[in-house]
């Protein structure tokens, strides 16, 4: 079965000559991605976490840092006292004794003061590559990469969280929209019966009181119009606001077709895994996975190579060299700390999976009743449709038999009310129908 439904209000400015920009649903979702705050913010949280993935990046590569200093003390850093005669053997000190003059071997006897490293120059650069970190530096890479595909994963949300605010706002604009088409429609219905009853009245076929409560339904109808202007007036500052238009002159249209529930229900089961919450859920799983071997290899040995080039000039004399080296870090003492860091980990790991379990089930829970919701909107869309023939119905006989004189004016007014109300709870269904079916979809990832 297949319910038509008008395009709205737009009908009645393109039939006026007015022109006004025009925006479907599809159209409004772009707009509100490019200018909604929540979705800039997004959009910023995945550059920030690409680039936290290109840094941990560089850890596979070299260390490479440079050390410099100067330095000028008040006195040598390395000085001592020199007693030349305990340096010389007692054959040579006889020799000497034979050959020199008696003040110069009373100066060797003398000690020497010597003092050094008063001022210099030290020059370093060294580089040190990682071999072995206890996987560190690859699940860190890979806890990277996972943090960019969550904030991928945040930004899905945050658009699907934009397109709901845009479809509340949107669908509450076309319901009162309809409703205000349904008041011009019931005001040109009573414009004839009051033109209708003022001429009975002046040839005395009727009495004033019939035409005085066709004036009080048209003050009523001339107050509802007024309240619903303000209230679009209201949504659609709203609408502008959180889409980024430019302002409030603008009409919307959308598909009056409405189609079974049947045609886009899914495998809830199945559907469950392509929801962004279950991915987001699933990815905490990883994360806490990778956390786990992360603190395991904080308590592995760590082993790198380096090579260096080094300069110094402490002796007064300018002197460099090259070397390379291996270095081994066992973090013996940190393995009784470390073992209860593991199991914390483990734990972590367990409460994420058993989260993922249970809110699996939620979000199936939830998918059932969206559908049920669905299912209810479109059983209350079929009986409003009913009840809109019903009402036409008493209408189109209330008018026949007020014009044969054998009904009174207040059953006519009484009959276009209910039938302005039959529509009113046609487009009140019409758009819980709508709502109801875009949750649904939302609830099922689509």
């Amino acid at each position: 079965m297949r319910l038509f439904f008008s395009l709205g209000i737009c009908a009645l400015y393109f039939s006026l000559g007015i022109a006004q920009p025009s925006y479907n649903l599809e159209q409004l979702y772009e707009l509100a991605r490019h200018n909604n705050y929540a979705v800039k913010t997004a959009h910023h949280n995945i550059e920030a976490a690409q680039l936290q993935r290109k840094e941990a990046f560089t850890n596979y590569f070299p260390n490479v840092s440079a050390t410099g200093m100067w330095f000028n003390a008040n006195k040598g850093m390395a000085e001592t006292t020199i007693y030349p005669q305990e340096f010389i053997p007692q054959e040579l000190g006889m020799a000497l004794a034979q050959s020199m003059p008696p003040e110069s071997l009373a100066a060797l006897a003398n000690p020497i003061e010597v003092s050094m490293m008063k001022n210099g120059t030290i020059a370093s650069v060294t580089a040190v590559q990682p071999v072995f970190a206890g996987g560190r530096i690859i699940n860190g890479n890979r806890l990277a990469k996972l943090g960019e595909d969550v904030s991928l994963l945040q930004l899905e949300m945050s658009e699907k969280e934009v397109e709901r605010n845009v479809e509340k706002y949107f669908w509450q604009l076309a319901s009162l929209q309809e409703k205000l088409k349904t008041i011009h429609v019931a005001q040109t219905y009573l414009d004839t019966i009051h033109k209708d009853a003022s001429l009975a009245v002046q040839v005395g076929v009727a009495m004033r009181n019939d035409l005085l409560q066709v004036q009080l339904r048209q003050n009523d109808l001339a107050s509802q119009k007024m309240k619903l202007n303000n209230a679009i007036s209201i949504v659609k500052m709203l609408m502008t606001q959180y889409c980024g238009l430019k302002d409030t002159a603008f009409v919307i249209t959308y598909d009056n077709e409405v189609l079974p529930p049947a045609t886009f229900k899914v495998n809830h089961n199945l559907a469950v895994t392509s929801t962004p919450e279950h991915k987001l859920l699933a990815k905490q799983v990883e994360a806490a996975k990778l956390q786990e071997k992360i603190t395991w290899g904080e308590n592995l040995p760590s082993v790198a190579v380096g090579a260096g080039y080094n300069f110094h000039n402490l002796l007064d004399k300018n002197h460099s060299f090259a070397m390379v080296f291996a270095t081994v870090s066992i973090p013996i003492s940190g393995w009784w700390s470390g073992s209860h860091a593991t199991k914390r980990s483990k734990i972590e790991t367990l409460k994420a999976q058993e989260q993922l379990t249970e809110n699996t089930q939620l979000l199936i829970i939830g998918m059932e009743n969206a559908w049920n919701g669905v299912e209810e909107a479109y059983n209350q869309l079929q009986l409003a449709q009913l009840s809109i023939e019903q009402a036409s119905e008493n209408l189109r006989l209330n008018k026949d038999y007020y014009h044969a004189g054998i009904s009174k004016m207040s059953d006519l007014l009484e009959a276009q009310l209910l039938y302005q109300q039959a529509c009113d709870q046609r487009t009140d269904a019409f758009i819980d129908y709508q709502t109801k079916m875009l949750e649904y979809r939302h609830a099922t990832g689509d």
